[in-house]
């Protein structure tokens, strides 16, 4: 087979690409919102409500990494469109659930498709792009992300405001199909590869990750023991049987071999320590606007907005100063800076104007919106391009493992310090961030 890599960017792949991943970003943010409505239209304890969430995240996390070596076997192409059907597909269970249990069974399914989606989006954006503009590219796939993951809740609370939740959910099925139709007769196409795929490994693969997102729930909850050391037992136990498995294989589900790259593995450190910060910043602040400051929930998403807005504005930027700067240099700066505005926000005065807000969440995201571009253009460059499908599940799970460790930590921080837990998780954050620009830093002597 030839090089498919094409010379000029087709822009109905492009599409397709960024408003699936816009789609499977927004749910993994906006059914927290809608929780309150879900439970009392479906008449279930708030406790067992959380599962519509915990469904969703726990399949997407448990799928990625196996869906990325699928993506590398059979070419990023067929995981997509399967991934997006699945979640069209699902999405409208989910509109029409009668009951909890259904609800949360169709988000799993949505939760599968999510994972698929995920895993190779990168892949196909390296795949859409010449790899001298691969920068533009994932700094357009950087805004699209991160501002969907930003503006989720207040998208949620807007469309509550005017519909029943189930319109959460039913409006991905016409832009599902939309993004189909795009994706179709564009997204190219890859070589079969031979390196065959393990189902086992797949198994032991979900079972470990799916397990360390429980037992970080039940840890930072600070929940009975059993149920923080059985999943914890249950993941040393699954990854260990996991990497005996893929012990000599070319191109490993768990992708140790990428790992053992120093540009790679400190880019994926650089990416949790990220999105952890991110995470504690936009778990913990809700509940200071509401709970401290006593702003209603819409004053509360319009303060939450800047942090987004200024991310779209710095993502596509750092990703054109990428394609000619070292992505550490980039990254350390933009890291510097998140970690600087975090501190700021842990400092508010006891009764903040609303421009004393508005400056530092926009520090925040001129930080985050610089470093994400360059990261995700290391992650990409230093994997070499039959192995650009287990990459991209990395950044992936990355992405959702650090936002999970800091929603937990959050937790942590709250059961810890009581009123005081979102100055505790935004002043953590801060050090996240500051860890995270020192790993940056460090790949500008790593080769």
């Amino acid at each position: 087979m030839p090089d498919t890599t094409p010379v000029h960017i087709d822009r109905r792949a492009l599409i397709a690409v960024l408003l699936a991943v816009a789609l499977a970003t927004l749910d993994t943010a906006i059914a927290n919102t809608a929780l309150p409505a879900i439970a009392a239209d479906l008449n279930a304890p708030p406790a067992a409500s959380i599962w519509v969430i915990n469904a969703y995240q726990l399949a997407v996390v448990a799928s990625l990494l196996p869906f990325a070596a699928l993506g590398d076997l059979l070419g990023p192409r067929r995981v997509y469109l399967g991934g997006l059907a699945l979640f069209t597909a699902a999405s409208l269970l989910c509109a029409v659930a009668p009951s909890l249990v259904l609800l949360a069974g169709a988000r799993a399914l949505q939760g599968v498709g999510a994972g698929a989606l995920m895993s190779v989006n990168i892949a196909l954006i390296r795949a859409i792009y010449p790899s001298e503009r691969l920068g533009r590219g994932v700094g357009l796939n950087a805004l699209v992300v991160g501002v969907s993951f930003a503006v989720g809740p207040t998208i949620a609370s807007l469309v509550l405001a005017v519909a029943d939740w189930p319109w959460l959910f039913a409006v991905n099925v016409p832009l599902g199909m939309l993004a189909f139709m795009f994706a179709l007769p564009t997204l190219p196409r890859a070589a079969r590869r031979g390196h065959g795929f393990d189902p086992l490994t797949a198994v032991y693969t979900a079972i470990t990750f799916a397990a360390l997102v429980l037992a970080l729930g039940a840890a930072a909850k600070r929940e009975p023991w059993p149920l923080s050391v059985t999943p914890a037992v249950v993941t040393l136990v699954a990854g260990t049987l996991l990497l005996r498995r893929q012990a000599g294989h070319p191109a490993p589900m768990l992708p140790v071999d990428l790992l053992r790259r120093p540009m790679f593995a400190l880019s994926t450190l650089t990416a949790m320590a990220s999105f952890a910060a991110q995470g504690l910043a936009y778990v913990s602040l809700p509940f200071y606007f509401e709970g401290v400051l006593h702003r209603d929930p819409i004053e509360t998403g319009f303060l939450l907005a800047p942090w987004a807005v200024v991310v779209a504005v710095m993502a596509p930027i750092a990703g054109r100063l990428s394609d000619h700067h070292p992505p550490g240099l980039l990254g350390g700066v933009g890291l510097a800076l998140l970690s600087v505005g975090m501190v700021a926000l842990a400092l508010l005065p006891e009764h903040p104007q609303v421009l004393d807000i508005v400056w530092r969440m926009a520090l925040c995201g001129a930080g985050f919106g610089f470093f994400q571009s360059p990261n995700l253009r290391a992650l990409m460059a230093s994997a070499p391009p039959e192995r650009s499908g287990g990459a991209s599940g990395v950044i992936a799970i990355a992405r959702l493992l650090g936002q999970t460790t800091g929603a937990a930590l959050v937790a942590l921080c709250f059961g810890l310090a009581g009123a005081a837990g979102p100055t505790w998780a935004l002043a953590l954050g801060a050090v996240s961030a500051a860890l995270a620009a020192i790993a940056s830093t460090a790949r500008l002597w790593a080769r």
